[in-house]
């Protein structure tokens, strides 16, 4: 019971594994104590297990809830989607809907293939019981079990059938969305998750996505779609923001490729500071994709809300990569050749149009919003996605009188703030997949691209720097998420730090300092717990009522009996005081004298009874009293 109330104080994260193992530990202990007391006094407390069985059953009905099965198609045309739709499609793919549909806004044709899809291609190949199997052997803590976790489970997804309904349903709607188009087209499968694209729970890069995708191999990769669901960032940013796995279904939007010229992420308000009145729009020649996973330098455009509408600051980068479609499937990084490389991905007017748009999809929602875009070589402005965008206020530095001398500590200066605030610790190196398993907890998390796949470290890291990447990226999304300061788009920065430096990281102030600078302390806030009020907590919550809630507190009230007892606790409470009793008891109602309580005998008046456990007396004592020597 006291580690439960550990968990809920929201100081440690905990997954349905914890939730369960200790809701067992306490129910085995509990059982063995009314075992206990009925061998104590038999037949005397047969109500006991009849009100243990009774708060069982109340927690099962908490742990092993579903929500009622509904009828729900396999596919659903883009053309028929809203955002009410959201439990059968995920909030991604039903904000597609209602941009394309109510906003009547350009948003590429297509459908989405359902969470009732999912559950049934998960369904018939017995998936479920397996994939519980492997988390059951896991310890989920472990980074290095999850990495096997995660190998195993997207194999077996990945060598799993699809239904021959769901195979006809998924085939038919791409023909349908060829005939319309008039040509062969190819289409991006993209995740919609159930829960994926919400207000404080982004999911941003997480799950997995392919583009410029053929009819041959549709169902493959709708397989790989799915299996992305258990990819190493999924599962740790699920465990880490207590999210049930069972309840996250991934739908799948397929929708009609865009071969941009430019594209990128726009955000109606600052990410950092609600009261800027400014559109701030992140833009890369190419497909959006180079700028929402951070591997490249990107455009930043600055416009002003007010009308007219007119761009108030541009920063251009060397842009010398860019991805692009093949021609037959696929997406390829090519090379950004020229002037081009030095040019505006934009233009001042497809700047102002854009932020229109952005003010427009803000005022319908009613809150600010990251909206993903597309321009085609044909002038159209393609929405490609939005949500709600994760805003965090700047910390207030205290300023205090050695504050001059932070400019002598500086190593670096520069950067964009991806996720604001100031913190220390030593520098870590992270390059390739197998530096997760080796990241020391508190360490500052140095890379040259800000990409997803490091999201996972998020948990242990200090602060987050890198070469590549802006505020407008899957990995800025996710450390505004978890309130890590992050400073993206450094220039040369990993290799100017050394691998054990002591640094202090100030997103704020986009700079980077040698050793822990006391002077850039911030107003002191309790950690986020990103526990509180999710679908984990809740239920903990919710099972620790009938567990650690103490309603018998005096036994000689006439509800201190079996049939008073309504948790777990109360269960306890009643044997302890009836064991003790029972135990004091037992001369009297069995023919055991050297077992029973004796009378303490001694000088002064006072009454107390000696209970012999094992070896308490010098010598054995037959009758009522036991002399003290």
């Amino acid at each position: 019971m006291a580690d439960i109330e550990k968990l809920l104080d929201g100081s440690r994260l905990f997954g349905m594994s914890h939730v369960k193992a200790n809701r067992t530990a306490v129910s085995v202990n509990v059982y063995k104590m009314i075992k206990n007391l009925e061998v104590l006094a038999p037949g005397k407390y047969r109500d006991l297990s009849l009100r243990f069985n009774d708060i069982q059953e109340q927690i099962d009905k908490i742990l092993l809830f579903k929500k009622p099965e509904t009828d729900e198609p396999l596919v659903i045309p883009l053309d028929s989607v809203n955002r009410d739709m959201s439990d059968i499609i995920g909030s991604k793919m039903a904000n597609i809907g209602e941009m394309k549909n109510r906003l009547n806004l350009t948003v590429p044709a297509g459908f989405v293939i359902t969470s009732a899809a999912y559950k049934k291609f998960i369904s018939f190949n017995d998936l479920q019981s397996e994939i519980d199997r492997i988390f059951q052997t896991t310890d989920t803590e472990d980074i290095e079990q999850l990495y096997t976790l995660s190998a195993k489970i997207r194999q077996t997804i990945i060598k799993s059938s699809v239904p021959e309904d769901l195979k006809t349903a998924i085939e038919e709607s791409y023909e349908k969305l060829e005939r319309n188009a008039g040509k062969k087209i190819r289409i991006a499968l993209r995740s919609s998750a159930i829960g994926e694209d919400t207000a404080g729970s982004s999911f941003a890069g997480l799950y997995h996505s392919e583009l410029n995708v053929s009819s041959d191999n549709i169902l493959e990769v709708y397989k790989n779609v799915i299996a992305g669901k258990y990819s190493l960032p999924a599962i740790t940013y699920r465990f880490e923001r207590g999210f049930r796995d069972e309840d996250v279904h991934m739908s799948v939007g397929c929708m009609e490729m865009v071969d941009a010229v430019a594209g990128g992420v726009m955000y109606s308000r600052s990410p950092v500071d609600m009261s800027d009145d400014f559109i701030f729009i992140n833009s890369a020649w190419g497909l959006p994709k180079s700028v929402v996973d951070g591997s490249v330098d990107c455009d930043l455009f600055v416009v002003s809300r007010n009308a007219p509408m007119s761009l108030v600051h541009k920063d251009i980068k060397i842009k010398n990569k860019k991805f692009m479609c093949f021609p037959q499937e696929g997406i390829c990084r090519m090379e950004v050749t020229g002037d081009l490389q030095t040019q505006p991905s934009l233009s001042p007017e497809q700047a102002c149009a854009l932020a229109g748009l952005a003010v427009k999809i803000e005022k319908y929602y009613g809150l600010p919003q990251d909206i993903e875009w597309a321009i085609t070589d044909d002038g159209f402005y393609y929405m490609l996605q939005c949500r709600p965008l994760q805003i965090v206020e700047t910390s207030k530095r205290i300023i205090l009188p050695d504050l001059k001398k932070k400019d002598e500590t500086v190593i670096v200066k520069g950067g964009v703030t991806a996720s604001p605030g100031v913190a220390s610790g030593k520098v870590f190196h992270v390059d390739k997949a197998v530096d997760i398993l080796r990241f020391p907890e508190g360490s500052v998390l140095v890379a040259r691209q800000a990409l997803p796949s490091w999201a996972p470290l998020l948990g242990r890291a200090s602060a987050v720097i890198t070469e590549q990447g802006g505020f407008a990226g899957h990995l800025a999304n996710v450390a505004r998420e978890f309130g890590v300061p992050a400073l993206f788009g450094v220039p040369m920065v990993y290799d100017k730090l050394k691998d054990d430096d002591l640094i202090t990281v100030d997103a704020n102030g986009l700079s980077i300092h040698t050793g822990k600078i006391e002077s850039l302390a911030v107003d002191p806030e309790k950690a986020r717990n990103l526990m509180k009020d999710s679908p984990v907590y809740d239920i903990l919550k919710e099972i620790s009522r009938h567990i650690i809630t103490l309603n018998l507190l005096d036994p000689d009230s006439r509800d201190f009996k079996p049939s008073g007892c309504k948790t777990l606790h109360d269960i306890t409470r009643f044997i302890h005081e009836k064991s003790v009793q029972e135990m004091f008891n037992f001369g009297k109602e069995h023919n055991f004298a050297e077992r029973s309580g004796k009378q303490l005998v001694y000088d002064v008046p006072m009454q107390w009874w000696v209970l012999n456990l094992d070896d308490g007396f010098r010598e054995e004592v037959d009758g009522k009293y036991v002399n003290f020597d």
